[in-house]
């Protein structure tokens, strides 16, 4: 299936509390591939979604595939930009980038080699009435893993898989050293479009100087045309630059998703370390209740010695509870093993993907930012041996 994101548009309508608002609408454009194949051309299936339904589309992934990378969104709020840079989320080139890396979301969805054959995915491009009414069918939400469980696992999981933990450390730096990468960026920036702009004042001091001179006007007059013209360059410069810093974006979101993967996968762990803890204990009070020995100081050592011990009907009932609970304890602890184990096995394949699609993707973005900053300097070179030239016909 081909699919675009090919325009956004501005309206104003009443929210979930009646309350009057302004947002962003986007126009998902898709056609089958097989039909361009085949030679004939079906008409554009189109429809309509808010940036909130594109969150959506993203949690429900994030949950129903734990253990993928999942490609992130773009920027709700603009960050690490420029001061001459608009932050406001309704302006028109912020939302056109915007409108970009929402289509570069779907288009790595549909790269995905899981994400790709999901059905409420397919639904995301081809339903615009219900497709939220089946997102909530699905009872995504209700899998959803609580942030406070996430955190006690990182913190008492006792046997933590050395190469998730190092993976998650690796997210932590890559997140830091992109976002130094964009504040430098921003702050190269705003100098370099105060270089930039100070040549106009080449350009009009050339230009008053021209008016009273006879034989060098004209010389001066083209030179500063040209300083004219380099001062004003620089808008579409940086205008190109923010497209690469939003590629770094993309990443600097994708380190998060990394992590989150990796945070699962402790939150794994430790529901598998629980379950082997939980059984370990059964076991323990079934011999102590079979021997009538007690090894380890309890309340119920403590009980038995101040109110005697109990009786052999009242043992053997609570045998056999414990038989029953450990049958189930071990059932248990053999589905978490399986549930770790193929979590780890799927989650290492798709970080093995990213890490081959990262390392492309920035190589590339790096390049192309370099022989655009080589380009911008010849440009410079060239304004002012065009300045040279009207020197020397003065």
């Amino acid at each position: 299936m081909e699919i675009s994101v090919a325009e956004a548009e501005k309206r104003t309508g009443k929210n979930a509390v009646n309350m009057q608002e302004t947002y962003t609408v986007y126009l998902i454009e898709t056609r089958p591939v097989d039909a361009a194949s085949e030679g004939t051309n079906p008409a554009l299936d189109s429809l309509w979604r808010r940036y909130s339904e594109f969150e959506l589309l993203r949690n429900y992934l994030l949950v129903t595939y734990p253990f993928a990378v999942v490609p992130p969104l773009p920027e709700k709020r603009a960050e690490f930009v420029w001061h001459k840079l608009s932050a406001d989320n309704m302006d028109p080139d912020f939302v056109e980038r915007r409108r970009v890396g929402l289509e570069n979301f779907l288009l790595r969805v549909a790269s995905h080699p899981v994400l790709s054959s999901d059905k409420i995915f397919y639904l995301f491009l081809t339903e615009e009435n219900g497709w939220k009414e089946t997102v909530f069918e699905t009872g995504f939400q209700a899998k959803a893993d609580s942030r406070l469980k996430a955190l006690n696992a990182t913190f008492r999981v006792k046997n933590p898989d050395k190469r998730f933990a190092e993976m998650k450390h690796y997210g932590d730096e890559l997140q830091s050293v992109i976002s130094q990468l964009l504040r430098v960026r921003a702050r190269a920036a705003d100098r370099l479009y105060g270089v930039y702009k100070v040549h106009g004042n080449y350009g009009r001091v050339f230009s008053e100087w021209s008016a009273i001179e006879k034989e060098m006007g004209d010389g001066l007059q083209s030179a500063g045309h040209h300083m004219d013209a380099y001062a004003a360059s620089v808008d579409d410069i940086l205008e190109e630059e923010e497209h690469y810093a939003d590629q770094l974006k993309e990443y600097l979101f994708y380190a998060d998703a990394l992590r989150t993967v990796c945070r699962k996968h402790e939150l794994t762990q430790y529901e598998l370390e629980m379950a082997v803890q939980d059984l370990t204990s059964k076991k323990q009070q079934q011999e102590e209740l079979a021997t009538g020995t007690i090894r380890t100081f309890s309340l119920k050592g403590m009980t038995s010695k101040l109110f005697g011990q109990e009786t052999p009907e009242q043992r053997e009932a609570k045998l056999k509870m414990l038989e029953t609970q450990i049958e189930e304890g071990e059932e248990q602890v053999k589905e978490r093993n399986a549930e770790c184990d193929e979590f780890v096995k799927s989650a290492w394949v798709d970080i093995e993907r990213f890490k081959e699609q990262k390392d492309h993707d920035l190589r590339e973005s790096l390049i192309s930012y370099a022989i655009m900053q080589i380009s911008m300097c010849k440009k410079g070179i060239q304004v002012w041996n065009n300045a040279k030239e009207c020197f020397n016909k003065m």
